[in-house]
């Protein structure tokens, strides 16, 4: 069982998003870390560890959003995915995006699960808190 607080980096530029997700997380029964990304560049950046993130730990699990700055969602993924170190962390995608285009695209790129966001507050916390349900306690992630 794992007893270090897991790690999530959350790829977002919409701040009532980032705000409401960081909510969910502190009312969650499981301690975690939570880095933000605000754009496409800057989760590479981190992920691969350049710029000023060199000392970034590696993520247990990532909240990506589609439609973010200078790279989008479906780009960071494929280049999560083609990774061999990176390719094993989850990637859920976040996104507001219900198109079928996007849900496949992502798909195709291995995302790991594709959650499409309530628009609701109360909605999106309660989506937030099953998705660190099931990526956080049920699931057995890689160290």
């Amino acid at each position: 069982m794992k007893t270090k607080p897991a790690h999530i980096l959350l790829v977002e530029d919409n701040e009532g998003d980032i705000i409401l997700t960081l909510e969910a997380f502190e009312e969650s029964k499981i301690k975690t870390i939570i880095s933000v990304a605000r754009n496409g560049q800057e989760a590479l950046d981190f992920l691969f560890k350049k710029g000023g993130f060199q000392d970034a730990k590696k993520p247990d699990l990532i909240l990506l959003d589609i439609n973010i700055p200078v790279y989008n969602g479906h780009e960071v993924l494929q280049k999560i995915k083609n990774d061999e170190e990176l390719k094993k962390i989850p990637v859920i995608m976040l996104t507001t995006s219900s198109n079928q285009k996007d849900i496949e695209e992502a798909y195709k790129n291995y995302c790991n699960s594709y959650v499409k966001k309530p628009l609701e507050m109360e909605d999106f916390l309660k989506a937030v808190l099953k998705i660190e349900e099931f990526w956080l306690q049920l699931s057995l992630l890689s160290e």
